[in-house]
């Protein structure tokens, strides 16, 4: 069966890994990971109902001239808004043991690093984003269309609003200063992800260093977080981060436990902030990397883990935890990074780092598994 567990949660320590493409030997390597893989069981229901990603042919209809895309989110008009490094790599010279960005005499990207596709063709309708950021991560357009993104260079969080996309309305963090966040002074180390409440409070994932979630009030003050010091469960770098909203809850690809972690989010009922998280875990997850959410059901892609665990999308239901279907393009992926759902349902876009491109799937009509 599955496991559908719940658990209490914990602050853990540093887990802080360069996210360029490895060799393939590396890939199929278990290393710390494989007490975990062989400690879960296998439950793939045959009989849940489920809408499929199936991939559109020949999207986008020219090849986009960008780096690494780190993420991808949606605009209110159903526009894929994607974030890429351009040249930029991520190696093991990029952070000190202190997570530290060692490149700076390189300066910030030249080249404009947020674009807007057409939805229809992929095509580049503008771009914004030059000389801006250092290492770009995490993206996320709010439901008033604000633009939030993550540099892991700057360990910083920005907010562009839709009419001024040069200077960020607001900032969480210090640049060039990894730490700790505390009340008076907010520090962050290396963000991954941001997600935001129609009620405006903000959940960030922080990240490779610090393995939690924490969350903001509208204006930036920090009000908890997730887990707290009192908690049981840790996470090992939140990597992505969704919100089910009429769920109240947050869920976490918790990359290196393999697993998504879904705990409350506290919108409805700060008592129930200290309930127990729902843990989903299976054997074929694999490292976690990104998630999105529609309705009810988590979708999620994982990244390179093992040769025996393929490199896949996911289709969860986050009610009862039960992983309804898999699905991947014709020619499969290598590198999934990132992933998002537009607001109708309709359709779903996944990047990649490594090659660097985005893929768009139709979710299908309703496909039953039996």
């Amino acid at each position: 069966m599955l496991s559908f567990l719940l658990f209490l949660f914990v602050f853990t320590g540093i887990n802080c890994e360069p996210e360029t493409v490895r060799e393939n030997s590396d890939y199929f390597s278990y290393g710390s990971n494989e007490d975990i893989l062989k400690n879960l069981d296998l439950h793939l229901p045959k009989d849940e109902i489920v809408l499929r990603p199936q991939e559109v042919k020949d999207w986008p209809q020219q090849s986009l001239n960008v780096g690494q895309i780190t993420s991808v989110s949606i605009n209110s008009l159903g526009q894929p808004v994607i974030f890429h490094r351009a040249e930029r790599v991520w190696d093991e010279s990029t952070f000190n043991e202190s997570n530290i960005y060692q490149n700076l005499d390189k300066g910030p990207i030249i080249e404009d690093t947020i674009l807007v596709l057409d939805p229809h063709t992929g095509s580049v309708l503008h771009s914004w984003g030059a000389y801006a950021f250092y290492m770009p991560h995490g993206l996320t357009v709010d439901h008033h269309d604000n633009v939030w993104v993550t540099d892991v260079a700057k360990h910083q969080v920005f907010k562009y609003t839709p009419s001024n996309h040069k200077y960020p309305s607001l900032t969480i963090g210090e640049a060039f200063t990894a730490g700790y966040p505390y009340r008076r002074r907010v520090l962050l180390c290396m963000p991954t992800s941001v997600a935001v409440a129609t009620t405006g409070e903000i959940f960030v994932a922080d990240g490779y260093c610090n393995n939690q979630i924490l969350k903001f009030n509208a204006a930036g003050k920090l009000l908890l977080a997730i887990p707290t010091y009192s908690d049981t469960l840790t996470l090992n770098l939140p990597h992505s981060i969704t919100l089910l909203e009429h769920l109240d809850i947050v869920c976490v690809a918790d990359r290196e436990n393999m697993r998504i972690v879904c705990p409350k989010a506290g919108l409805k009922s700060y008592v129930k902030m200290f309930e127990p998280a729902t843990i989903i875990e299976d054997p074929t997850l694999g490292r976690v990397f990104a998630v999105a959410s529609h309705g009810d059901m988590i979708y999620a892609v994982n990244g390179p883990t093992s040769q025996n665990i393929a490199i896949r999308g996911f289709t969860v239901n986050a009610v009862n935890g039960n992983i309804l279907d898999t699905w991947e393009p014709s020619t499969g992926f290598t590198n999934p990074h990132s992933l998002a759902v537009t607001r109708n349902g309709s359709h779903l876009y996944v990047t990649e780092i490594g090659p660097n491109k985005i893929w768009k799937f139709e979710l299908t009509d309703v496909y039953d598994k039996k």
